[in-house]
């Protein structure tokens, strides 16, 4: 297993251990940065490609799925604050065009307490899972896999999930769903007139010189240096293993279509718990977690456990990619990180992928000392 380490700090050898371990569980490549009362420590293991030993990279580009809705919250907050939106206004206000309920407002979204279907399918508490577009964790992840290059337009995203029936009154319950951010997206383009991409230059990256993030759009794209993923499927009966780090990313859209780094991550989410991209009323309001899993707006509150206090995050899994993002209320420690692996339809790094989040908080935020409460994404 090659291994490096940038240590910009004091030696952590308990991260280096930490990393390393996680790269035994069965993920290909691990990137950490920590930044705390010790300084900044980054360190990376395992590799950057399947089957070669290129030296695993400590601040390479990575989709960060998921985490893509603190940015896409985050400037939409902003634009609240510039009075082109309102928080509670019906979201209907704005776009039209879709005939949504009146009882969603441009809260419920960035809360996912709208009830909306997720277009890219949902699971109910029986058990059925009712499929939306394909997807790497659907039935079966061939037809994603032949169809990864396809363009899905925002619009049609949307009006698929408006055909279904609706998971539950407005307001009236929480679940997670990607058309929120999809739809969230869309308010963003409404009232600026401008590309989410240009509106996230505009509002985030440039104020905070973060050249290593980008809203690929339907670009299937990703900078160089990366890391790369991979998607394990059965074909003719034959398993076979594909490398998916080239993929077009508008099947998810904004609710977990970027790219960035640990570095770049790192600043934005140090900016943001530091109260310099939000005034300190809407910093509060995104900070406020509903009652049912603990979300706020774009972001999970979290109880890290004994010696943790409270935890901000919101982390990713896109197709064999991984982001984890973590903050104390004041950002005086954070810890960013990068994981690739070769993922499959049964979602068999879950599991994995859930040890290694308990892992690193607790050897970040709780000293090592206990096991941190079961974090949720």
């Amino acid at each position: 297993m090659s291994i490096t380490l940038s240590d910009q700090g004091q030696d952590r050898p308990e991260l280096q251990k930490a990393i390393e371990e996680i790269v035994e569980s069965g993920f290909l490549g691990v990137q950490l940065r920590v930044n705390d009362e010790q300084g900044e420590w980054v360190g990376s293991a395992g590799a950057r490609e399947l089957g070669l030993s290129a030296e695993p990279l400590t601040n390479g580009h990575f989709r960060i799925g998921s985490s893509t809705k603190s940015f896409v919250a985050t400037s939409v907050l902003m634009l609240v604050a510039e009075g082109r939106m309102g928080l509670d206004a019906p979201a209907d206000d704005y776009l039209p065009e879709y005939g949504l309920d009146r009882r969603i407002t441009v809260r419920m979204l960035l809360q996912h307490t709208s009830g909306i279907f997720n277009h890219t399918g949902e699971l109910y508490e029986d058990g059925t899972f009712v499929p939306g577009i394909p997807m790497p964790y659907g039935i079966t992840g061939k037809e994603w896999v032949d169809n990864r290059f396809k363009t899905h337009r925002p619009e049609e995203l949307v009006r698929l999930a408006l055909s279904k029936p609706a998971r539950f009154e407005p307001g009236a319950d929480w679940s997670y769903s990607n058309t929120n951010y999809v739809l969230a997206r869309l308010l963003i383009e409404k009232v600026t007139d401008h590309s989410f991409a240009e509106e996230l230059q505009r509002l985030i990256l440039e104020p905070l010189a973060m050249t290593g993030t980008v809203a690929p759009g339907t670009s299937p794209e990703i900078p160089e240096p990366h890391n790369h993923s991979y998607y394990r499927h059965e074909d003719a009966g034959q398993e076979k293993t594909v490398d998916i780090t080239r993929q077009n990313p508008s099947w998810v859209a904004a609710g977990g279509d970027m790219i960035s780094t640990t570095q770049d991550l790192h600043t934005y989410f140090s900016a943001l718990m530091g109260g310099k991209l939000l005034p300190a009323g809407l910093l509060a309001e995104m900070r406020t977690p509903e009652a049912k899993v603990g979300y706020g707006l774009g972001l999970f509150v979290q109880d890290a456990g004994p010696g943790g206090g409270t935890l901000f995050h919101h982390n990713g899994a896109q197709g064999g990619s991984v982001a984890l993002m973590y903050s104390t209320p004041d950002g005086s420690k954070i810890l960013t990180a990068g994981l690739n692996c070769v993922d499959d339809a049964d979602l068999s790094i879950a599991a994995a992928f859930q040890n290694a989040q308990q892992r690193l908080v607790n050897e970040v935020f709780c000293g090592g000392q206990a096991d941190p409460a079961q974090p949720t994404d």
